[in-house]
């Protein structure tokens, strides 16, 4: 014969903030499921109270006699707070290294998980866990490298050709431009300028050390880890998205990666090269401030690294200042 439990009996599940591990208990009262919690956990008594897991308020004894069973609570110790299941969450973004225990947790919860939200969320998790951004060579991260040419044996010398295929791509476009120049004289200066350009980016080593996370901080555009920030929309002073990526930490961050742009904020084509060549039209390349030009087309003074997302293809309608085309010229004292 099957024995009735007590109708003033609630069964519920109890843990200790930032264990995963519950504990069911069979209390009549909350003073008594504050006992046996605190005895089961080992957790001294003296001050300790209990709340909801799902949102921290915290039980009253008529609160507790209304609990559904199987309710999840925390057991406090005193001066301890509990926020609700949003804890966990800090507690697990606060992580330095994700457990494997964690990792293979998602992994189950995926595997049960029918709703395509839910799996997607699970998914972007396990994505963002399997982080070895703290590896660099080759021969720690065999994954990260694949695809990539051998004669590449760490991260950070990919990473600074990456960016430096960039800039090579953005000087392709200037070489290309002189042959929509109709006038002999004009394209003539144009490309001394153009050479004078590709000379400086040799010796600047086309700027690839702004994806190099071993760069000096001035130098590079991610932190040391290398985790890169999105900039936002040239016509914005940051991301509203607070997008960011760490193309260092797993070969799927290193790809999707490359959807991020090098925005040009004054536009290369559409703004830029027309004002070079329209002072070209009556100047000579040594009046010209090749040096303002050289920094719209190649650094990060007017370059910004945007998400995808982020990157406004219409026109910007934005100009070059007038006042910084042409050299200074210097005056002659009499």
């Amino acid at each position: 014969m099957t024995r009735k439990r007590p109708t003033n009996i609630k069964l519920v599940k109890v843990r200790r903030p930032g264990d995963a591990g519950k504990f069911g208990v069979a209390a009549g009262s909350l003073e008594e499921l504050v006992e046996k919690a605190c005895r089961l956990l080992k957790s001294p008594q003296p001050g300790s109270h209990v709340c909801l897991y799902e949102d921290g308020t915290e039980l009253t004894e008529d609160y507790f006699q209304s609990l559904a069973d199987n309710t999840e609570l925390v057991l406090l110790a005193k001066g301890e707070s509990w926020t609700g299941f949003f804890s966990d969450i800090k507690h697990i973004l606060f992580l330095d290294k994700y457990d494997e225990l964690l990792i293979q947790a998602a992994k189950d919860l995926l595997s049960d998980e029918h709703s395509q939200k839910r799996r997607r969320i699970l998914g972007d998790l396990l994505f963002n866990l399997k982080d070895k951004s703290e590896t660099e060579k080759r021969e720690d991260d065999e994954g990260w490298f694949e695809g990539v040419d051998a004669r590449f044996k760490t991260k950070s010398a990919y990473m600074k050709y990456n960016c430096e295929s960039r800039i090579r791509g953005y000087l392709k476009e200037v070489d290309a431009y002189a042959q929509t120049i109709h006038s002999a004289k004009a394209q003539a200066e144009y490309k001394k300028v153009a050479t004078s350009m590709t000379m400086h980016l040799k010796s600047a080593k086309y700027n690839g050390c702004y994806f190099d996370r071993t760069e000096e901080e001035a130098r590079r555009v991610c932190t040391k880890e290398g985790w890169f920030s999105c900039q936002g929309a040239f016509d914005e002073d940051k991301c509203r998205s607070l997008h960011s990526i760490n193309p260092y930490g797993n070969r799927e961050s290193r790809i999707l990666f490359s959807t991020w742009n090098l925005d040009h904020r004054i536009e290369k084509k559409r703004t830029i090269l027309p004002a070079l060549t329209e002072a070209l039209d009556t100047r000579l390349s040594s009046a010209i401030n090749i040096e303002y030009f050289y920094k719209l087309l190649f650094t990060t003074e007017n370059l910004k690294l945007v998400h995808i997302v982020c990157h406004k293809k219409g026109s910007h309608s934005l100009t070059c200042d007038k006042k910084k085309i042409y050299k200074r010229m210097k005056r002659v004292q009499k």
